[in-house]
């Protein structure tokens, strides 16, 4: 029992790893990274920063797309935010996909079987249009069931030599898809692209609590992180019948669904996305579901969350300008 109350207590009190507290706090006692943290190891090394910096610097906005809870429509919104974007021909939209061991964006952006191919400037994207390029594990897998079984250490240096090696060019737009949880990919993102900038994080959820107990430890996360968050999205948000247009909730808000949660934990609600089968339909078939299904509540929902996140990014660009 004291063991288990040691560990809650250390786990909620963590002061982060880029804490000037790191691994001298009182709960980082009995933490096994306490070492690792204390040395300074957790922190960017200032040349790898630099050069990581060089190779971002050409990305104007950075968003992150987050959930502590799998299966709640993440790399769904990732991929239906960068066709949102790139609709825009002048916007140049980049999707990086991090979720090393589950990478769905192939899949979900047509791409599925297709590699990638190096050039002298480094690795380049595999693009659905000329304005948005694509990268994943999926395109250096032989075949999409080929499973990959690593450990933290070569997940993070995959996630390193996306962000170092890929030749991005100019972008507008970098949307990255990220695995559930708080772990080391999400460690590792927020450290390398700290380098650079990051707009802000998008968080996922559902409306029923399981998935919003999870959603909490990410908010929780994102602050001790120091990572923005721009706001919450609430995905299969009830079922509107096509033929009657009723609505039901197949996931019951029984603690208040999102809106309640960003109410008591001072975060924005993005919006709310209906249920609609098109969605699943249009992501199995790689094709975008606000171009099939134009006139669906859900699209309708996407467009105004798509357009309340470009305007975060441009407000926060123009206050960084101002800083500068």
């Amino acid at each position: 029992a004291a063991l288990v109350l040691q560990l809650s207590v250390s786990v909620a009190d963590c002061p982060g790893t880029s804490s000037a507290q790191a691994g001298r706090a009182a709960a980082c006692q009995g933490c096994p990274n306490q070492r690792l943290c204390a040395g300074g190891a957790a922190a960017p090394d200032p040349a790898e920063a630099a050069e990581l910096r060089e190779r971002l610097r050409s990305v104007k906005h950075t968003v992150l797309v987050l959930s502590g809870k799998g299966g709640v429509g993440k790399s769904t919104f990732s991929a239906l935010l960068a066709h949102g974007l790139a609709a825009d021909e002048a916007k140049q939209v980049a999707l990086l996909d991090i979720d090393i061991c589950g990478p769905s964006i192939p899949k979900m952006m047509g791409l599925e079987g297709e590699q990638v191919h190096q050039s002298g400037s480094g690795w380049s994207p595999v693009y659905v249009e000329e304005n948005l390029g694509v990268m994943s594990v999926g395109f250096l897998l032989s075949s999409p069931d080929d499973a990959v079984i690593w450990r933290g250490p070569k997940k993070n240096g995959l996630i390193k030599q996306f962000l170092r090696d890929v030749d991005w060019g100019e972008i507008d737009y970098l949307i990255v898809d990220t695995p559930p949880g708080t772990s080391d990919e999400h460690l590792s993102i927020v450290q390398y692209l700290s380098a650079a900038h990051i707009d802000g994080a998008v968080i996922i959820t559902t409306p029923q609590e399981v998935s919003l107990q999870d959603v909490r430890k990410e908010i929780n996360f994102c602050h001790k992180v120091k990572l923005p968050i721009i706001g919450v999205v609430e995905n299969m948000s009830g079922f509107i019948c096509p033929k009657c247009k009723n609505e039901s909730q197949i996931f019951p808000p029984t603690t208040g669904g999102a809106e309640k949660m960003c109410q008591n934990l001072n975060v924005s609600l993005l919006g709310k996305v209906p249920l609609d089968p098109q969605i699943g339909k249009s992501c199995d078939k790689g094709q975008s579901f606000l171009s099939e299904a134009p006139e669906s509540p859900a699209t309708t929902s996407y467009r105004n969350i798509i357009q309340r996140i470009q305007e975060y990014c441009d407000q926060h660009h123009f206050r960084e300008e101002k800083i500068i």
